[in-house]
């Protein structure tokens, strides 16, 4: 497993990200001054509820927020490339050839009047030069990296012809056809079987590892983040509240809302336990409350929750670890 990406591995670094939108009622925040890094061969977590800012985060990375979106930051590169810097123009030449995105809706995601063919062979041959024919046999081959069964056949096929699973392999294959430094894979196995995802995460988990490429997987499954991640960041209300090495940051989680999201999910050996629910809804980002934006729903909560919002802070003992919290110390040596 990889440490925190030392700056000579470092695939994607990025500090300082905010995200506001323009509405009706004024800016809304989405994202709040938040720092990430992922190294090349890393596979890095990004978890939280719907509504975290995860997924807004992801594609101000990538460049591609909504029109009413403002995106800010200290410090945004890929490599040694200074993404800030860049133009519109240097942004799409970026995305596809060394950065990609896998989204979580596979259907829309892909042309329904192409075949996969066409679709992965546009890549070849915009960005490599290639003929129809080198660019079918390339094609060809992607399908049979990731996975798709008699894929010298099934090139030809249009996207309504395979199963949900097979489509999100699919969108894996586009990503990783120019062999980029980075793929942000944005919720990869929502409304898949549980069979379905594992296959997709084991796919990623094994085409990072031989392709040495970085990984943000943005996700709400722990049970997806347990199997695959190196390291785990947890979002809540558009702020990173946790991050750390994934094994230690899921055996002893240091802040309220990582350790209720962990005590919510269902455990083989705890069969006669009552599962746990989070009580209340994550705030609006338009309407957040003072302090720390958990404290409504936090069976640690103290007075000083109500008035000071926690920094994101590292922990005593504990390597690479922070979290935002008044009492994570508490919190990490609880039981969980």
């Amino acid at each position: 497993m990889h440490a925190s990406a030392d700056s000579t591995s470092r695939a994607l670094e990025v500090r300082g990200l905010s995200v506001t939108f323009a509405t009706r009622r004024g800016p809304v925040p989405a994202v709040v001054d938040v720092d990430l890094q992922v190294a090349r061969g890393e596979l890095v977590a990004l978890l939280g509820e719907s509504g975290s800012g995860k997924s807004a985060a992801a594609r101000a990375i990538m460049g591609l927020s909504d029109r009413n979106a403002t995106v800010g930051a200290d410090t945004l590169r890929l490599g040694d490339t200074d993404l800030l810097s860049l133009t519109e123009q240097g942004r799409r030449r970026t995305r596809g050839t060394r950065m990609a995105m896998v989204f979580q809706d596979a259907l829309s995601a892909l042309n329904p009047v192409l075949s996969i063919g066409d679709q992965l062979g546009e890549l070849y041959r915009e960005h490599r030069d290639m003929s129809r024919k080198q660019a079918r046999a390339a094609s060809v081959d992607l399908l049979a990296q990731v996975g798709i069964p008699a894929p010298d056949k099934r090139v030809s096929d249009y996207p309504h012809q395979f199963s949900g699973g097979m489509r999100q392999r699919i969108l894996i294959a586009m990503a990783i056809a120019l062999r980029p430094e980075l793929i942000i894979a944005d919720e990869p196995t929502t409304a898949l079987d549980v069979t379905v995802q594992a296959q997709i995460l084991e796919l990623l988990d094994s085409l990072r590892r031989d392709l040495d490429m970085a990984v943000l997987l943005i996700t709400h499954d722990l049970g997806v983040v347990s199997e695959v991640a190196d390291r785990v960041m947890v979002m809540y209300a558009g702020r990173v509240v946790e991050a750390g090495s994934a094994d230690d940051l899921l055996s002893r989680p240091a802040h309220p809302y990582t350790e209720a999201l962990l005590r919510s999910v269902p455990r083989a050996d705890r069969r006669d336990a009552t599962l746990h629910a989070i009580s209340g809804s994550p705030p609006s980002p338009a309407n957040q409350p003072a302090g720390c934006p958990f404290h409504p729903r936090c069976e640690y909560v103290i007075d000083l929750c109500r008035t000071s919002r926690p920094a994101l802070t590292p922990l005593e003992d504990a390597t690479a670890r922070t979290a935002a919290c008044h009492r994570s110390e508490e919190v990490r040596h609880a039981t969980v």
